[in-house]
């Protein structure tokens, strides 16, 4: 499912800050040689990255599915000076990719990239979040969101991509479809949190954002 048409969103990103040149390198990078490029945040999303990190100031983020960088460097433009930013994915074969693209946008002192379980390495890290932002493996989206909610500070974010699953939010469950079913568990869990103050756009597949109070 497409959630605007392309005439419209080929407008929306010409009227939105132009994607600096070293990420839309990358962007192409990405779909020329790795698999599943629609995982990448793209022009647009990245722009709505870097401008919500902007807004917030955070001091610290984490991000949980790195991919290949392209978010975690949009995310790190908003940082406060002497701010870090902490990425965690399973993919080893990307790391080098990113670890390029850590040095070539001058990120070497903000952005920490881990390779292995997050399930396992959160608990591990000692640091509190400003900002949260979930784009892995959608089965674990709820898990990932209690393991960390206490390291998350108060009056900071969560960001959730891909919530509305290219429509299959709103079809009829599979009951074999177990990330849809987590998703609109995850989607009515937020909703129902008191802790948080919610809210869900339909930018690209769908940016879950919830502040907790």
């Amino acid at each position: 499912m497409e959630f605007i048409d392309q005439k419209l969103d080929d407008y929306v990103c010409a009227h939105s800050e132009n994607e600096p040149t070293i990420l839309y390198e990358l962007n192409r990078e990405t779909h020329m040689n790795v698999l599943r490029p629609r995982m990448l945040s793209g022009h647009f999303q990245g722009r709505v990255l870097s401008m919500l990190s902007h807004m917030i100031k955070p001091k610290s983020i984490l991000e949980i599915g790195t991919y290949t960088g392209y978010s975690a460097f949009c995310l790190a433009e908003g940082l406060q000076e002497g701010g870090k930013l902490i990425t965690i994915d399973k993919n080893e074969e990307l790391e080098d990719l990113v670890n390029e693209y850590i040095v070539k946008t001058g990120n070497q002192e903000k952005i920490q990239c881990i390779i292995g379980d997050a399930m396992d390495i959160i608990p591990s890290l000692e640091n509190e979040f400003d900002v949260v932002f979930i784009d892995a493996d959608k089965s674990n989206y709820i898990n990932y969101y209690n393991l960390v909610f206490d390291q998350v500070t108060t009056g900071g974010y969560f960001i959730f991509d891909n919530v509305l699953w290219s429509g299959k939010v709103i079809e009829e469950l599979d009951s074999n479809d177990l990330d849809t079913k987590v998703l609109l568990e995850l989607n009515s869990l937020i909703h129902n949190d008191d802790r948080v103050q919610e809210v869900l756009l339909p930018i690209r597949d769908g940016l879950l954002i919830a502040r907790k109070k």
